[in-house]
């Protein structure tokens, strides 16, 4: 049986700040470590239930954060950027469940390095009129394939929203938000114990779907009007608000693949600390 993982850094054991998981920066590559720890942790309760392959997606900024030569050595490591799918490239590779692992917050919410994308430049996201993470943009791609979402991990607040967009998912909460830059961590010896556990009960949801192809609307509000202006040129987007876009688009792959189109753009539009 074939898993995948989609593994993002922000919700990793002991991440609470920037440099944690910005590359080239010293405490990054501490913190690459303890991700590796916490994919390594997820593969092996996986396996022991009857995971037969396991693809890592890695889904943080480069792409490049895992340490490949300290990976579980039955898994499969998916790694660099651009990605057709993105975060969840390899969802259409006939997988029997996904992993959200170091999911995070979205955009205008409360937890740790909460985002949507853009680190910054995006205030909120809302999928079919429901205010949207990662994790949910994510989940509607999975069910788009029929795969089930097995387990998230991440602080708390990432745990708390997972209920809701994937209710039999077991959740791992490896940190308690404090501020969106300090976190109450468990240390590597417990998250690994909760993870592997979590990863093992998981199992007992893997198998397919019926798929949800269904037709979807994103809309993305800045916190600047000329990133709403930017990406209003880009064709079936836009420009709703002041500081907001939006666009529908057939399913949830073609919904995903023109919001990476959007915060490309807008990225792009950012002029120095003025954004």
């Amino acid at each position: 049986m074939r898993i995948m993982i989609s593994a993002d850094m922000e919700g990793a054991t002991g991440v609470t700040w920037t440099d944690d998981v910005v590359p080239g920066t010293e405490q990054w590559q501490r913190f690459r470590r303890l991700f590796t720890g916490d994919v390594n942790a997820t593969i092996a309760g996986l396996f022991d239930a009857g995971a037969t392959d396991v693809l890592v997606n890695e889904a943080h900024s480069s792409q490049r954060n895992l340490l490949l030569e300290d990976l579980d050595p039955r898994a499969r490591l998916l790694t660099g950027r651009h990605k057709p799918l993105s975060m969840m490239q390899g969802i259409d590779s006939g997988v029997s469940g996904v992993v959200f692992l170091g999911y995070h917050a979205g955009a205008g919410f409360d937890g740790v390095l909460s985002h949507t994308y853009l680190e910054n430049q995006i205030t909120g996201v809302w999928l079919d009129d429901i205010p949207a993470s990662e994790g949910r943009l994510n989940a509607g791609m999975a069910a788009e394939y029929g795969v089930p979402v097995l387990v998230v991990t991440g602080d708390d607040k990432a745990c708390d929203e997972a209920r809701d967009y994937a209710p039999d998912a077991e959740l791992v909460a490896v940190k308690e938000c404090v501020s969106r830059y300090a976190a109450i961590c468990l240390p590597p010896a417990r998250t690994a114990e909760l993870l592997k556990s979590a990863a093992a009960d998981g199992m007992k949801q893997a198998g397919r779907l019926h798929p949800e192809q269904v037709p979807h609307r994103i809309e993305v509000e800045f916190d600047a009007s000329h990133l709403a202006q930017a990406t209003a040129v880009i064709p079936t987007v836009e420009q709703i608000g002041t500081r907001r876009v939006g666009f529908d688009a057939a399913d949830m792959t073609e919904a995903m693949k023109a919001f990476k189109v959007v915060t490309a753009i807008a990225a792009g539009a950012v002029q120095g600390i003025y954004g």
